[in-house]
């Protein structure tokens, strides 16, 4: 993780928390977030016949069902040339200065993205 070793260590550890989703059950994508109090979600993709749930859809659910109002940071692990827009969309509603990590299963760093 050559240019992830120069970020945060709080934004490490959302990284961390999206790849460790991901593996723990082997799903396409894995995703968390840091709320404004510094909180964190992370979660899997939901492929399920009749739910269909991007993992960064359901950190962030997991948020808000839990109080957060804003969040500071996301991170979006999956094999992806880039994060799906409609799941960056979603992030505005929850307001601007969103930093989003976009990464590599192998915990490559492939972009960051300003919401």
């Amino acid at each position: 993780m050559s240019e992830a070793t120069a970020l945060d260590p709080e934004d490490l550890k959302i990284i961390t928390l999206a790849r460790s989703a991901r593996a723990r059950v082997t799903a396409a994508e894995g995703a968390a977030v840091r709320d404004e109090t510094g909180r964190t979600y992370a979660a899997a993709a939901v492929a399920l016949p009749s739910l269909q749930l991007s993992a960064l859809r359901l950190a962030v659910a997991m948020a808000v069902s839990s109080g957060a109002t804003s969040l500071e940071a996301a991170a979006v692990v999956s094999e992806a040339d880039q994060p799906d827009p409609a799941d960056m969309a979603m992030l505005r509603d929850l307001g601007q200065g969103i930093t989003v990590f976009h990464v590599a299963p192998d915990g490559a760093l492939r972009a960051t993205f300003p919401i």
